[in-house]
């Protein structure tokens, strides 16, 4: 494990690394009077995350595990009302606290589940992806999806606190850990050019600095956050990448002939797509389009569309929950390591840069 990592301060909750997370989480189970305590995990955290995060818990507390199944294709409401019903079944009440021990699915869902149960009960967030450490745990968006359209019911929350212990990444699978890099890309791309350019040679990167490269990215977004808590301005930069990128996954999702994508394969796509439409727009440089290109590629295999993929994506993009007044709007980078938001590309633009993408 490298360097101690000091513990980030978001608007109202602390966000813990490593060892530090399981002292703080212990001292807050002694100092608060909680009726019992939930753990709410899918298929695979139940397996492979549950039993390193049982034994440090020092509670007296009656502890009930809720499962579901795994995958994006349960992020819905039905899966809320059973875990709503099972609460409710083990005498779940105002003063429980609930611990979500995933993904993203399982943060996102887990938060909204505790955010609207008897009004908002406690909870606190332990991601054990790449993606839901560097992006859905940290920032307070809960959510479902609805149909296939991609986090449209949801809340801002926060947790109590989130801890990030890089142990659970060595049970995740190599496409998933590439899942996550695409949001540190993403940080670096609309924040910090320094950072960005720490990933152009990935075969130098040492796994001891992937800590610290995952603490810039919890910070880099959680200052963003911090400005804008509730997306009304510059918290629209974490959407670069993701206006396409969300449109694609949500359409892989429903398309029974293709295979469904994981998020930061998705937005790999849609940083691309969006990187060339910023340098239409003479926001970018070619030289700098071409090395974002090329970076991304490197990374993320090439996803294949054909002629009648692109309407329904663009179809899509206008159920975006990003959309103002049905105009839809892009946050585009304007130099690596800064943002434009509210920015209206036009469709030709967009079928444009899928021609780009496939050549």
């Amino acid at each position: 494990m490298s360097e101690q990592l000091t513990t980030i301060q978001a608007s109202n909750h602390p966000i813990y690394f490593n060892e530090k997370g399981y002292e703080a989480l212990n001292e807050h189970l002694r100092n608060n009077k909680y009726s019992n305590l939930f753990i709410i995990v899918d298929s695979n955290t139940n397996e492979s995350c549950l039993p390193k995060l049982l034994p440090i818990l020092e509670t007296d507390l009656t502890i009930e595990i809720i499962e579901f199944e795994n995958g994006e294709i349960n992020k819905n409401i039905e899966t809320c009302v059973e875990i709503w019903n099972v609460l409710t079944e083990l005498g779940a009440d105002r003063k429980s606290l609930v611990i979500n021990l995933g993904g993203g699915v399982v943060t996102d869902l887990g938060g909204f589940v505790a955010s609207t149960f008897k009004r908002g009960i406690d909870f606190i967030n332990i991601p054990t992806t790449l993606l839901a450490m560097v992006d859905a745990s940290v920032g307070g968006k809960n959510g479902v999806d609805l149909g296939n359209l991609k986090n449209q019911i949801g809340v801002f929350n926060l947790p109590v606190m989130v801890l990030v212990n890089t142990e659970f990444l060595e049970t995740l699978p190599q496409n998933e850990m590439r899942s996550g890099l695409a949001e540190m890309l993403k940080h670096g791309l609309i924040f910090d050019k320094n950072y960005w350019e720490k990933f152009l040679d990935l075969k130098e990167l040492d796994y001891a600095d992937f800590d610290t490269l995952i603490h810039r990215s919890v910070a880099i977004k959680n200052e963003i956050v911090t400005i804008d808590p509730t997306e009304k301005n510059i918290r629209k930069s974490l959407n670069f990448g993701h206006t396409l990128g969300h449109a694609i996954e949500s359409y892989f999702l429903e398309s029974a002939q293709k295979t469904t994508l994981l998020h930061g394969e998705a937005i790999a796509v849609g940083m691309i797509l969006e990187s060339y439409i910023a340098y239409k727009k003479s926001l970018l440089t070619n030289a700098e389009y071409v090395e974002i290109k090329e970076a991304i590629k490197a990374i993320f295999d090439d996803i294949a569309f054909d002629t009648n993929d692109i309407d329904p994506i663009l179809e899509l993009l206008i159920h975006d929950k990003k959309n103002e007044y049905g105009s839809i709007q892009f946050a585009l980078i304007d130099g690596i390591g800064n943002i434009k938001i509210n920015q209206l590309v036009e469709n030709e633009l967009i079928l444009e840069a899928f021609t780009d993408y496939q050549s």
